[in-house]
Protein backbone atom coordinates (compact mmCIF):
# COMPACT_ATOMS: atom_id res chain seq x y z
CA UNK A 1 0.00 0.00 0.00
CA UNK A 2 2.94 2.52 0.23
CA UNK A 3 2.26 5.51 -1.48
CA UNK A 4 -0.39 4.67 -3.31
CA UNK A 5 -1.98 8.16 -2.93
CA UNK A 6 1.14 9.98 -4.18
CA UNK A 7 0.35 13.63 -5.35
CA UNK A 8 -3.21 13.29 -3.89
CA UNK A 9 -4.40 16.51 -2.21
CA UNK A 10 -6.65 15.80 0.74
CA UNK A 11 -8.66 18.19 2.68
CA UNK A 12 -9.67 16.50 6.06
CA UNK A 13 -11.72 18.87 8.66
CA UNK A 14 -11.57 18.38 12.59
CA UNK A 15 -8.25 16.46 12.24
CA UNK A 16 -5.99 18.44 14.95
CA UNK A 17 -6.72 15.44 17.18
CA UNK A 18 -8.73 12.42 17.35
CA UNK A 19 -9.66 10.28 14.52
CA UNK A 20 -9.41 13.18 11.97
CA UNK A 21 -5.68 13.63 13.04
CA UNK A 22 -5.12 9.68 12.07
CA UNK A 23 -7.05 9.77 9.37
CA UNK A 24 -4.50 12.52 8.08
CA UNK A 25 -1.87 10.79 9.54
CA UNK A 26 -2.55 7.33 7.40
CA UNK A 27 -3.53 9.36 3.80
CA UNK A 28 -0.09 11.52 4.37
CA UNK A 29 1.53 7.73 4.96
CA UNK A 30 0.48 6.89 1.53
CA UNK A 31 1.81 9.70 -0.19
CA UNK A 32 -1.11 12.32 0.13
CA UNK A 33 -0.49 16.33 0.94
CA UNK A 34 -2.33 17.25 3.21
CA UNK A 35 -5.16 20.27 4.62
CA UNK A 36 -5.50 20.07 7.97
CA UNK A 37 -8.21 21.83 9.63
CA UNK A 38 -9.01 22.32 13.08
CA UNK A 39 -10.47 24.90 15.58
CA UNK A 40 -7.96 25.50 17.67
CA UNK A 41 -4.29 26.54 16.11
CA UNK A 42 -2.15 24.39 18.37
CA UNK A 43 -3.23 21.15 17.42
CA UNK A 44 -3.33 21.34 13.95
CA UNK A 45 0.14 23.05 13.59
CA UNK A 46 1.07 20.01 15.55
CA UNK A 47 -0.22 17.69 13.18
CA UNK A 48 1.15 19.99 10.10
CA UNK A 49 4.47 19.27 12.05
CA UNK A 50 4.18 15.93 12.70
CA UNK A 51 3.58 15.18 9.06
CA UNK A 52 6.37 17.18 7.58
CA UNK A 53 8.88 15.57 10.60
CA UNK A 54 7.90 11.96 8.52
CA UNK A 55 8.36 13.02 5.25
CA UNK A 56 5.47 14.43 3.89
CA UNK A 57 3.83 17.87 3.00
CA UNK A 58 0.78 19.58 4.70
CA UNK A 59 -0.52 23.03 5.59
CA UNK A 60 -3.47 24.36 7.90
CA UNK A 61 -6.83 25.96 7.31
CA UNK A 62 -7.78 26.82 11.58
CA UNK A 63 -11.13 27.72 12.39
CA UNK A 64 -15.19 26.56 12.40
CA UNK A 65 -16.43 24.96 9.83
CA UNK A 66 -19.56 26.77 10.36
CA UNK A 67 -18.11 30.25 9.49
CA UNK A 68 -19.59 31.11 6.38
CA UNK A 69 -16.17 32.12 4.56
CA UNK A 70 -15.03 29.03 6.15
CA UNK A 71 -15.95 26.38 2.78
CA UNK A 72 -14.57 28.63 0.20
CA UNK A 73 -11.31 29.69 2.38
CA UNK A 74 -10.38 25.75 2.62
CA UNK A 75 -11.06 25.20 -1.15
CA UNK A 76 -8.57 28.12 -1.57
CA UNK A 77 -6.04 26.98 0.80
CA UNK A 78 -5.61 23.53 -1.15
CA UNK A 79 -5.69 24.69 -4.27
CA UNK A 80 -3.46 27.93 -3.53
CA UNK A 81 -1.05 25.21 -1.87
CA UNK A 82 -1.08 22.20 -4.10
CA UNK A 83 -2.96 22.95 -7.04
CA UNK A 84 -5.49 20.31 -6.82
CA UNK A 85 -8.15 18.40 -4.94
CA UNK A 86 -8.52 14.91 -4.79
CA UNK A 87 -10.32 14.11 -1.22
CA UNK A 88 -12.14 15.22 1.30
CA UNK A 89 -13.05 14.21 4.42
CA UNK A 90 -16.27 16.16 6.48
CA UNK A 91 -15.03 14.86 10.31
CA UNK A 92 -15.26 17.93 12.15
CA UNK A 93 -18.01 17.00 14.98
CA UNK A 94 -18.88 16.98 18.25
CA UNK A 95 -21.92 15.83 19.89
CA UNK A 96 -24.35 18.87 22.36
CA UNK A 97 -26.63 16.42 23.93
CA UNK A 98 -30.42 16.88 25.60
CA UNK A 99 -33.93 15.10 25.43
CA UNK A 100 -36.15 17.33 22.71
CA UNK A 101 -38.14 19.49 25.58
CA UNK A 102 -34.57 20.95 26.87
CA UNK A 103 -33.01 21.39 23.89
CA UNK A 104 -32.56 25.05 22.61
CA UNK A 105 -32.28 26.22 18.97
CA UNK A 106 -29.00 26.76 19.61
CA UNK A 107 -28.13 23.41 20.41
CA UNK A 108 -29.91 22.11 17.64
CA UNK A 109 -28.97 24.49 15.01
CA UNK A 110 -25.01 24.07 16.27
CA UNK A 111 -25.16 20.79 15.85
CA UNK A 112 -26.94 20.57 12.57
CA UNK A 113 -24.77 23.86 11.45
CA UNK A 114 -21.73 21.55 12.44
CA UNK A 115 -22.36 18.18 10.83
CA UNK A 116 -24.65 18.91 8.19
CA UNK A 117 -24.47 22.68 6.76
CA UNK A 118 -20.73 23.10 6.74
CA UNK A 119 -20.07 19.76 4.79
CA UNK A 120 -23.09 20.98 2.13
CA UNK A 121 -21.19 24.21 1.99
CA UNK A 122 -17.84 22.71 1.46
CA UNK A 123 -19.06 20.41 -0.74
CA UNK A 124 -20.94 23.00 -3.19
CA UNK A 125 -17.60 24.89 -2.90
CA UNK A 126 -15.93 22.15 -4.31
CA UNK A 127 -18.07 21.24 -7.61
CA UNK A 128 -16.18 23.58 -9.63
CA UNK A 129 -13.00 22.25 -9.20
CA UNK A 130 -14.40 18.69 -9.18
CA UNK A 131 -16.00 19.80 -12.74
CA UNK A 132 -12.88 21.52 -13.89
CA UNK A 133 -10.29 18.43 -13.16
CA UNK A 134 -12.76 16.69 -14.43
CA UNK A 135 -12.54 18.22 -17.97
CA UNK A 136 -9.31 18.24 -17.85
CA UNK A 137 -8.79 14.80 -17.43
CA UNK A 138 -11.16 14.01 -19.89
CA UNK A 139 -9.30 15.93 -22.67
CA UNK A 140 -5.85 14.12 -21.63
CA UNK A 141 -7.92 10.72 -22.11
CA UNK A 142 -7.43 9.57 -18.55
CA UNK A 143 -9.92 8.66 -16.02
CA UNK A 144 -9.21 9.97 -12.58
CA UNK A 145 -11.85 9.16 -9.63
CA UNK A 146 -11.54 11.58 -6.78
CA UNK A 147 -12.89 10.84 -3.47
CA UNK A 148 -15.20 12.48 -0.73
CA UNK A 149 -15.78 11.10 2.75
CA UNK A 150 -18.81 11.99 4.85
CA UNK A 151 -18.62 10.75 8.30
CA UNK A 152 -22.00 9.79 9.87
CA UNK A 153 -22.88 7.70 12.90
CA UNK A 154 -24.69 4.82 14.24
CA UNK A 155 -26.80 7.67 16.04
CA UNK A 156 -28.36 8.14 12.63
CA UNK A 157 -30.69 5.08 13.60
CA UNK A 158 -31.73 7.45 16.31
CA UNK A 159 -30.31 7.87 19.91
CA UNK A 160 -32.45 9.11 22.69
CA UNK A 161 -30.87 12.52 23.73
CA UNK A 162 -29.80 13.19 20.54
CA UNK A 163 -32.31 14.40 18.18
CA UNK A 164 -30.00 16.80 16.93
CA UNK A 165 -27.02 14.51 16.15
CA UNK A 166 -29.23 11.66 15.46
CA UNK A 167 -30.63 14.12 12.76
CA UNK A 168 -27.74 15.54 11.42
CA UNK A 169 -26.15 12.16 11.09
CA UNK A 170 -29.08 10.76 9.33
CA UNK A 171 -28.88 13.36 6.91
CA UNK A 172 -25.51 13.16 6.34
CA UNK A 173 -26.03 9.83 5.05
CA UNK A 174 -28.83 11.45 2.57
CA UNK A 175 -26.31 14.26 0.98
CA UNK A 176 -23.95 11.35 0.46
CA UNK A 177 -26.28 9.73 -1.83
CA UNK A 178 -27.60 11.99 -3.54
CA UNK A 179 -24.32 13.68 -4.45
CA UNK A 180 -23.00 10.15 -5.49
CA UNK A 181 -25.85 10.39 -8.37
CA UNK A 182 -25.05 13.50 -9.69
CA UNK A 183 -21.36 13.44 -9.05
CA UNK A 184 -20.79 10.50 -11.13
CA UNK A 185 -19.71 12.48 -14.42
CA UNK A 186 -17.25 14.03 -12.52
CA UNK A 187 -16.06 10.73 -11.71
CA UNK A 188 -16.26 11.51 -8.11
CA UNK A 189 -16.72 8.75 -5.47
CA UNK A 190 -19.06 9.97 -2.87
CA UNK A 191 -19.52 7.78 0.63
CA UNK A 192 -19.69 7.95 4.16
CA UNK A 193 -18.44 5.77 7.12
CA UNK A 194 -20.18 5.45 10.20
CA UNK A 195 -18.98 5.06 13.65
CA UNK A 196 -19.76 3.13 16.45
CA UNK A 197 -18.28 3.39 19.74
CA UNK A 198 -14.44 4.97 19.20
CA UNK A 199 -12.36 6.24 22.28
CA UNK A 200 -12.05 9.65 21.56
CA UNK A 201 -11.59 12.84 24.17
CA UNK A 202 -15.25 12.82 23.50
CA UNK A 203 -16.06 9.44 24.67
CA UNK A 204 -13.92 9.48 27.96
CA UNK A 205 -14.89 7.67 30.44
CA UNK A 206 -16.39 9.32 33.61
CA UNK A 207 -15.13 8.74 36.82
CA UNK A 208 -18.18 9.16 39.34
CA UNK A 209 -20.64 12.29 38.99
CA UNK A 210 -17.46 14.22 37.20
CA UNK A 211 -18.29 16.80 34.92
CA UNK A 212 -15.49 16.98 31.60
CA UNK A 213 -16.07 19.45 28.78
CA UNK A 214 -13.99 20.78 25.94
CA UNK A 215 -14.74 24.33 24.55
CA UNK A 216 -16.39 24.85 21.14
CA UNK A 217 -16.32 28.20 20.02
CA UNK A 218 -16.02 29.84 23.77
CA UNK A 219 -18.98 27.21 24.60
CA UNK A 220 -18.45 24.41 27.18
CA UNK A 221 -19.82 21.45 26.38
CA UNK A 222 -19.83 18.52 28.16
CA UNK A 223 -18.12 15.71 27.00
CA UNK A 224 -17.86 11.70 28.04
CA UNK A 225 -20.02 9.16 29.17
CA UNK A 226 -20.87 7.14 32.30
CA UNK A 227 -18.48 4.22 33.12
CA UNK A 228 -21.91 1.79 32.96
CA UNK A 229 -22.99 2.91 29.84
CA UNK A 230 -19.70 2.42 28.57
CA UNK A 231 -19.66 -0.94 30.45
CA UNK A 232 -23.14 -1.81 28.59
CA UNK A 233 -21.99 -0.60 24.97
CA UNK A 234 -19.55 -2.67 25.04
CA UNK A 235 -21.20 -6.02 25.51
CA UNK A 236 -23.05 -5.55 22.77
CA UNK A 237 -20.14 -4.91 20.51
CA UNK A 238 -19.63 -8.28 19.08
CA UNK A 239 -15.79 -7.38 19.48
CA UNK A 240 -15.89 -6.92 23.00
CA UNK A 241 -14.32 -3.28 23.43
CA UNK A 242 -14.65 0.48 22.04
CA UNK A 243 -12.70 0.72 19.18
CA UNK A 244 -9.47 2.85 18.32
CA UNK A 245 -8.78 5.97 16.19
CA UNK A 246 -6.68 4.50 14.39
CA UNK A 247 -9.06 1.79 13.39
CA UNK A 248 -11.66 4.25 12.62
CA UNK A 249 -9.55 6.63 10.78
CA UNK A 250 -8.66 2.80 8.46
CA UNK A 251 -12.44 2.66 7.78
CA UNK A 252 -12.28 6.04 6.38
CA UNK A 253 -9.06 5.11 4.25
CA UNK A 254 -10.84 2.53 2.79
CA UNK A 255 -12.45 4.66 0.59
CA UNK A 256 -9.92 6.86 -0.08
CA UNK A 257 -8.29 4.37 -2.19
CA UNK A 258 -8.15 3.16 -5.58
CA UNK A 259 -8.86 -0.06 -4.86
CA UNK A 260 -12.82 1.69 -3.96
CA UNK A 261 -12.86 3.36 -7.26
CA UNK A 262 -16.11 1.75 -8.30
CA UNK A 263 -17.69 2.13 -4.95
CA UNK A 264 -20.17 5.00 -4.76
CA UNK A 265 -22.41 6.00 -2.39
CA UNK A 266 -22.01 3.05 0.04
CA UNK A 267 -22.15 3.55 4.08
CA UNK A 268 -19.96 1.64 6.35
CA UNK A 269 -20.46 0.84 9.68
CA UNK A 270 -17.30 0.87 11.80
CA UNK A 271 -18.38 -0.05 15.36
CA UNK A 272 -16.81 -3.95 15.96
CA UNK A 273 -20.06 -5.91 14.23
CA UNK A 274 -23.85 -5.24 13.66
CA UNK A 275 -26.27 -4.63 16.31
CA UNK A 276 -23.34 -2.13 18.40
CA UNK A 277 -24.96 1.63 17.26
CA UNK A 278 -23.99 3.37 20.34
Amino acid sequence: MSKKLEGKVALITGSGRGIGREVALQLAALGAKIVINDLDQEPAEQTVADIRAAGGEAVACIGSVTADDFADRLLKTAMDSFGSVDIIVNNAGFTWDNVIQKMTDEQWDAIIGCHLTAPFRILRAAQPIFSALAKKDAAEGREVLRKVVNISSGAAGGNAGQANYSSAKAGILGMTKALAKEWGRYKVNVNAVAFGLIDTRLTQALAGDDSKTVNIEGREIKVGVQQARLDAASVTIPLGRPGKATEAAGAVVLFCLPESDYCSGQTIYCGGGPGANF
